[in-house]
């Protein structure tokens, strides 16, 4: 079920009403609302998969509890082994089976030896990458008793698979979430105010931002041999915006959606194109996710405490399985490496933590010093996209090849150009409005604040009327859905 479709769009407000009355102030009553609903959510997609999150939500609950009474140091250390091996065993075969039996094959054909095996047809159950890691968490914690395993399966179950961060994050911690289905809940107005606005501006950020920067982004990648090096280099600027509006807009409906039952998830996005170098915008980009990586992985291997000879090889391990978490393709590893060679620079000369406030703070507009820093930040992010959305490597060598070509200072040509205009034009009004809001949780946070209560629903109303606008017969599903 997707969050732009009908089919979500009835669905919410049937479980909102059954939430809040039926089982208002009965915690049990919620919590297992919310198990059935999830369920339906995701089983809306394929109900054959429910069972992979049952058996995760089984295995890890009930090596949580043995967990609890076993002190044996090694004993623990198993069932610790026995939930990685479980969760990374479903997301290894569904994810990466193929990729690497392809590159098994590829290498003894290299050396002249021929294997004939098949690859398989498999399904990727969506969100699997996600629920996985928010599960892992839950043992990983309990293991390192920095949280106390639940008794409570029903509580469990909607932590792992509670629908609005189920298929796409963010990847929440047991120790942030997990706690929250223990509390009573109450219907606050001005909570669920703020996620209904919330909800509205991710909304904005995927119909009328993401999805038509995707009808250009789209062709120009597809066809890339056929345009100019300027065209190439608006494709890779608007696929940029795409995935941004995209996947922070889910983020956006995702926290909204979780505020209108009482929830509060964390911030997934922190305006990341506003960063004036790589390290800080891999603070504020999928935070939910490289926080995960630096506290389960990257600290674990010491992190940058060692020599020079640690620091690089940790920092090349964290991004390089961060882009293999994205996908079995060598694009997404090329695309962790490629970030990892802007990011090390930073670390080895102790500059990776000088930009932590958010950039002209209680300024209305940059100085120049900040303004290049973004630009310069902005376009290596940009660069590093190609490898991200390219087919292959050789696609994205190809796409960077026609970049670098004379064209590059010709006019850019594509089809659709009066309607590029008008993207242009609602690229712009976007930053405009991204800036503005860049120390609040989400761009329009503030706009709740606005006195004038003509003012605060014209502005919703003008949101509204461009989501109505741009509003496609068929929903185009999000991009980390794959993922």
């Amino acid at each position: 079920m997707l969050f732009n479709s009908i089919d979500f769009a009835i669905f919410l407000p049937i479980v909102f009403i059954l939430y809040w009355s039926i089982s208002n102030k009965n915690l049990k009553w919620q919590n297992s609302l919310i198990v059935l609903a999830s369920y339906l959510f995701y089983g809306w997609w394929d109900w054959r998969f429910l069972s992979l999150i049952l058996f995760s939500t089984l295995v890890d609950y009930t090596v949580g509890r043995m967990l609890k009474i076993e002190e044996n140091q090694t004993k623990r250390k198993a069932l610790l082994w026995v939930s990685l091996i479980v969760n990374l065993g479903f997301l290894g075969f569904f994810k990466y089976y193929n990729f690497f039996l392809d590159n098994f094959i590829s290498a003894f054909s290299f050396f002249g030896t021929q294997i004939n095996v098949s690859s398989l047809n498999i399904i990727l159950p969506v969100g699997i990458s996600f629920y996985t890691f928010q599960t892992m968490s839950y043992t990983i914690d309990v293991y390192k008793r920095k949280l106390e395993p639940t008794t409570d399966f029903i509580a469990f179950s909607a932590f792992v698979s509670f629908f609005p961060q189920l298929v796409a994050g963010p990847i929440e911690r047991a120790t942030n979430l997990l706690p929250q289905f223990f509390k009573k809940r109450s219907f606050n107005y001005s909570e669920a105010v703020d996620g209904m606005r919330q909800i509205l501006w991710g909304l904005f950020k995927k119909i009328v931002i993401a999805d038509n920067c995707a009808r250009f982004a789209d062709v120009i990648f597809n066809n890339s041999a056929d345009y100019s090096g300027s065209t190439l280099i608006v494709g890779a600027v608007l696929f940029s915006f795409q995935i941004y509006g995209d996947f922070s807009g889910y983020s956006d409906i995702a926290i909204g959606t979780s505020r209108l039952f009482g929830f509060n998830l964390m911030q997934n996005f922190n305006f990341p194109y506003f960063s004036r170098d790589i390290a800080e915008f891999w603070r504020r980009w999928h935070i939910s996710l490289s926080t995960w990586f630096r506290d389960y992985l990257y600290i674990p291997l010491g992190g940058s405490r060692g020599g020079m000879g640690m620091k690089i090889r940790n920092t090349f391990i964290i991004f390089i399985v961060s882009g293999f978490w994205h996908g079995a393709n060598w694009t997404f590893i090329a695309w962790g490496a490629l970030n990892a060679i802007f990011f090390l620079p930073l670390l080895l000369t102790k500059n990776n933590r000088n930009n932590i406030k958010p950039v002209a703070e209680g300024k209305t507009f940059p100085n120049l010093k900040e303004l290049s820093s973004m630009l310069i930040t902005f376009g290596l992010i940009v660069f590093a996209w190609i490898f991200f959305r390219a087919n292959n490597i050789e696609h994205a060598i190809s796409y960077i090849s026609g970049i670098l070509s004379p064209s590059l200072f010709s006019i850019p040509e594509f089809e659709g150009r009066g309607h590029s205009i008008v993207v242009i034009l609602l690229l712009v009004i976007f930053v405009l409005i991204e800036w503005n809001g860049r120390e609040g949780q989400y761009a329009i946070a503030n706009l709740g604040h606005k006195r004038i209560r003509a003012i605060r629903w014209s502005y919703y109303a003008l949101i509204i009327f461009a989501i109505g606008m741009f509003m496609p017969s068929v929903e185009s599903p999000f991009i980390y859905f794959q993922f």
